[in-house]
């Protein structure tokens, strides 16, 4: 006793030593391109790119609301909002629609002039000064003149009202009281978040941070404040499948303790059961962690799903314990059997290691790894520290009358093969397609809300998130001048009705030939001073007022021109870093769209523009994409399938065993997929890989009913294990199929079919073999 009490000691001490060396050590990630198969073509990777990057995706649409409440109290939230956020680095954006005059940086104040479009039409003379002061007249008569007055000495043409005008969207909402209103009068916000929109913990504090701002305003006590976009979206799918996944988890392991209470009548058994699965999960977190260093999320969830499979290797030992021989003589008859369970579980995971996708390598790392650990601690560790006396289960008298109705039941020789048709048969004729590409429709986002993005985004006049209108040139200055020769056709375009707003780069920033170009046309001091002079005989402003004025034309003048990479470290610079990227030795240019009426028609006007402009549609490659994956998994999971097989045949040295295996095993599936097809079902890359853990555990029930036992005894205890095994698995994959989210629905009742279906083949298929014999 005092033996087997100080190895469980030790056992748990190590264990708890490394779960702690885990937790301080391992960085968890989010981003879900680990999940994403290696591009193949140019539109691929820039699909890579832009999930979660790209500058439409990192918007965040807002919509501030008070019941019973003048606009007034909103206009001011809206305006404390986008204040609060300017100074945030969370966020590179934050718009309101209230003219910012301050939004560039002080240091380029005097690139005004380089930066707007005024000296492409007209020349700083005296006729053009005075036509513009003399508006300022009239400006200063108005309300506006309080956001004016500040401005005049050194910006009297107000281009930097200009320039604040063409950065805000083109398609703008209705403006009252100075800010963007909604039809149902809110006030609206367009906010851009530093953080990609599929890093859910970066976005969750970027959101976290705005609801925090939001509530320290005063006044904002009644106020509603309603997010949207896709970083919000990744943030809210992330909280409700860690909470559904953790509350149906919970009822879970509850049923699966009470379960193991009533199957062998000992409280020692829950330990026993928890010991190989706790130190396959630790084992395969760290070996991931040494190979790969960060680990992603989605690792975790789906890595402790396929583990599911070592819960039988303490199972199959409790129900083989024998009355009267210790745990370890009791092991040794089942242990080469179990032996070869592992090794063929591991061969079937290897499939994801071969698909040559980081977050699968990831995954089949930890489940390989895990899967030994766990069979190698139910083979050396654990029979030294379980009770030394626990209930054969040979014993029980309804385990004995089953296995006599399963022996009396009639030969069923056919029905595998009529099942086999109709499998064939409902897959083949099912009434939707058979792989899902689409992947959006596995989004767990409520409609209501998809509806309402959708409404906020017309409201706003917000990016799609779908097109992409892709500029490539030899470098980012390149990429500004191509931007500005295609304006007028965008233009065009726009006029037409075939989209309502194209944010091309050159909005931000002109080519460096264009600034030359308009730096060309200032006057020098000594004329301009003259041009000012002339336009301010009338006496309206006193004399030496627009000294600044001068000081910053003149400055201009002999300014270097922007850079985009200068223009980068700006207050707004953020914005155009977003829009240019490099790809193999090329600059490419990401102009957004707003409003796509007729995208046929849109890609023949982009296609007259020539190679260099095309347009991307995101959903078109997302989903070559996925076929890609799709097709690469397929392959893989065959090989595995083949070699699998062979593994078997050289164990058993026997090529009708091997066939009463590897049958009931491959029929189940199809009957999965059959079941799946006929409810409408189209497969995903989440059905694969429950496919994959249900072959494993239905590998198991194959191997075990298989085994050649003369001692009723010893069928009772494989029956009774199998049935443990295949009750446990169904309830919990049963609750998972109740989930709302669609990943986790497509799992549970994934599994939860083929648990049900490679139990009874197997059982059928293992009847007839014996009866063979």
């Amino acid at each position: 006793m005092s033996r087997r009490l100080l190895l469980l000691g030790l056992w748990l001490l190590v264990l708890a030593v490394l779960a702690l060396a885990v937790q301080r050590s391992l960085v968890v990630t989010s981003d879900l391109r680990a999940f994403m198969p290696p591009p193949r073509n140019a539109d691929q990777k820039l699909l890579l790119d832009q999930i979660g990057e790209g500058p439409a995706s990192r918007l965040l649409l807002l919509e501030i609301s008070v019941k019973q409440d003048s606009f007034e109290g909103v206009a001011e939230l809206s305006r404390g909002l986008t204040q609060a956020l300017h100074d945030d680095p969370r966020f590179t954006r934050a718009l309101d629609g209230e003219t910012d005059l301050s939004a560039l940086d002080p240091a380029l104040l005097p690139y005004r002039y380089l930066l707007s479009s005024t000296l492409d039409t007209q020349n700083l003379d005296a006729g053009f000064l005075r036509d513009e002061l003399q508006q300022r007249i009239e400006d200063l008569a108005s309300p506006a003149a309080g956001l004016l007055k500040p401005w005049l000495a050194r910006d009297p043409t107000l281009e930097m009202l200009k320039l604040a005008q063409r950065w805000t969207p083109t398609k703008a909402p209705q403006m009252r009281d100075g800010v963007w209103a909604a039809p149902d009068g809110g006030a609206l916000l367009l906010v851009e978040t530093a953080a990609p929109a599929f890093d859910p913990a970066a976005q969750g504090a970027a959101i976290d941070a705005l609801r925090a701002k939001f509530g320290a305003l005063p006044g904002s006590k009644g106020a509603v404040l309603e997010i949207s976009g896709p970083g919000y979206f990744s943030v809210l799918v992330n909280a409700n499948t860690r909470a559904e996944a953790e509350w149906l988890s919970g009822i879970g392991t509850a049923a699966f303790a009470l379960l193991l209470l009533l199957a062998y009548r000992h409280p020692g058994v829950l330990l026993s059961a928890a010991l190989p699965i706790a130190s396959g999960a630790l084992a395969g977190i760290a070996a991931t962690a040494l190979a790969f260093g960060p680990i992603h999320g989605i690792t975790f969830a789906f890595g402790f799903t396929l583990l599911g499979v070592a819960q039988e290797y303490p199972l199959r030992l409790l129900s083989h314990r024998r009355a009267g021989a210790s745990a370890q003589q009791s092991l040794l008859d089942v242990w080469p059997l179990l032996r070869l369970a592992i090794a063929s579980a591991c061969i079937a995971y290897l499939a994801f290691f071969a698909s040559g996708v980081a977050g699968l390598q990831q995954l089949a790392v930890f489940t390989i790894v895990g899967l030994i650990v766990a069979g190698f601690v139910t083979r050396y560790l654990l029979p030294a520290v379980l009770p030394a006396r626990l209930h054969d289960v040979a014993e029980l008298a309804w385990l004995e009358t089953l296995r006599q109705a399963l022996d009396a039941a009639p030969r069923l020789r056919a029905l595998p093969w009529l099942l086999l048709v109709l499998a064939c048969a409902a897959i083949a004729f099912a009434p939707t397609p058979l792989w899902q590409n689409d992947l959006a429709a596995l989004t767990p986002v409520p409609a209501k809300l998809l509806r309402r993005d959708g409404e906020l985004r017309a409201a706003l006049g917000a990016p799609d998130v779908r097109y992409l209108l892709v500029l490539d040139a030899a470098d980012a200055d390149g990429v500004l001048a191509l931007s500005e020769k295609i304006s007028p056709q965008v233009e065009k375009w726009i006029s037409d009705k075939l989209v309502d707003d194209v944010e091309l780069p050159s909005r931000y920033l002109p080519s460096i030939a264009t600034q030359k170009a308009r730096q060309a046309k200032l006057p020098d001091r000594a004329t301009l001073q003259t041009a000012l002079d002339r336009a301010t005989e009338d006496g309206e402003f006193q004399p030496g007022l627009f000294a600044p004025f001068v000081d910053d034309v003149e400055a201009a003048r002999q300014l270097p021109p922007l850079t985009p990479k200068t223009f980068g470290a700006s207050l707004l610079g953020a914005r155009l870093n977003a829009m240019l990227s490099e790809r193999d030795g090329h600059a490419l240019g990401l102009a957004t769209l707003s409003g796509v009426h007729d995208a046929d028609a849109l890609a023949g006007a982009v296609a007259q523009l020539g190679g260099k402009v095309r347009l991307l549609d995101l959903k078109d490659a997302s989903e070559s994409l996925v076929a890609d994956y799709r097709a690469r998994i397929g392959i893989a999971l065959l090989a595995a399938l083949v070699l699998l097989a062979a593994v078997v045949a050289v164990a058993f040295r026997d090529l009708r065993r091997t066939w009463h295996v590897i049958a009931p095993m491959s029929l189940a599936t199809l009957l999965v997929l059959a079941v799946l097809r006929a409810g409408g079902v189209s497969l995903s890359l989440f059905h694969l890989v429950a496919l994959t853990l249900a072959a494993g555990l239905g590998l198991h029930y194959a191997l075990f009913f298989e085994r050649r036992v003369d001692d009723a005894a010893e069928a009772r205890r494989t029956l009774h294990a199998t049935l443990v095994c295949v009750v446990s698995a169904v309830f919990v994959f049963g609750l998972l199929a109740t989930s709302s989210v669609p990943v986790l629905r497509a799992i549970g009742l994934t599994v939860a079919l083929g648990v049900a279906f490679h139990f009874c083949l197997s059982t059928i298929m293992a009847r007839n073999s014996q009866h063979d014999r």
